[in-house]
């Protein structure tokens, strides 16, 4: 497995697909790793294009430093990796945590950025308390505390019964999350408001949410649609907060006529 040193972390990262395809990178969400994208790397390799996936700092291979973390630091991961593989710009898909990491990108490298896609995310996250609950419970109790939790968050419950030996390998990846990437990544989630400064994302940006996701509902993903100007919205029925999972033929299929609006 490769990995790159960059921004004083390592990363875990997979590169995929054709060499001179165009990139698209994938961002990963809280309490996951590079493969809850297995549903989208063959479609978009299949359709030319080179993916990039990586496991974020503090989960899956990548390594575990000291927290809290801030969506700052996250954003420099991510352009950290991109100059490390010599990647001038990029397509940049963040689902969740992987979204809000793809906000601040927005606002602060955007010129990097062919694309944005932001998919079951929010740009501020409140109350504070909520996050330090969760924190102080999961440095107590271990991922266990949040694994069930986690699961009815992410999958409506038709989606669990479907999707069981999928759901299955999830719930081992958050089982195996380090507790400290984890509560680090909660810090970073915990101190962020981006409901402002995304007024500046320059970029054309899709926003994505699936009609039944309590924890990033609707009315975030609106607001991240409302204040970036270049942006568009659309919501997929039928699923909760792991749309590219539940319903992955269309968020592929909308993934891939944003990213290529010619191909519509």
């Amino acid at each position: 497995m490769p990995f790159a040193e960059v921004n004083n972390t390592r990363l875990n990262y997979r590169l995929e697909g054709p060499e001179q395809g165009t990139v698209i990178m994938l961002s990963n969400s809280l309490a996951a790793d590079l493969n809850m994208w297995e549903f989208q790397v063959p479609v978009l390799v299949r359709s030319g294009y080179r993916v990039l996936r990586y496991d974020s700092r503090g989960h899956g291979d990548s390594a575990v430093t000291d927290g809290p973390y801030s969506m700052e630091l996250m954003a420099a991961d991510a352009v950290g990796l991109m100059d490390a593989l010599g990647l001038e710009k990029v397509h940049f898909c963040g689902l969740s945590m992987g979204g809000m990491v793809g906000q601040m990108l927005g606002t602060l490298y955007g010129d990097r950025l062919a694309s944005l896609t932001l998919s079951s995310t929010a740009a501020h996250m409140a109350p504070k308390e909520t996050w330090d609950q969760r924190i102080a419970a999961v440095r107590k109790h271990g991922m266990a505390f949040v694994a069930d939790a986690t699961i009815d968050r992410w999958f409506t419950k038709p989606g669990q019964v479907h999707m069981s030996a999928s759901i299955e390998k999830i719930r081992s990846v958050i089982m195996n999350t380090s507790v400290e990437g984890y509560c680090a990544c909660c810090g970073a989630i915990r101190d962020m408001d981006q409901r402002e400064s995304i007024r500046a994302v320059p970029t054309r940006t899709l926003v994505i949410v699936g009609d039944q996701d309590s924890g990033t509902p609707i009315s975030a993903a609106e607001l991240i649609h409302r204040k970036i100007p270049s942006s568009t919205l659309k919501i997929i029925p039928d699923a909760a907060h792991f749309v590219q999972m539940e319903q992955s033929s269309i968020f592929n299929k909308a993934l891939l006529e944003f990213v290529n609006p010619d191909t519509e």
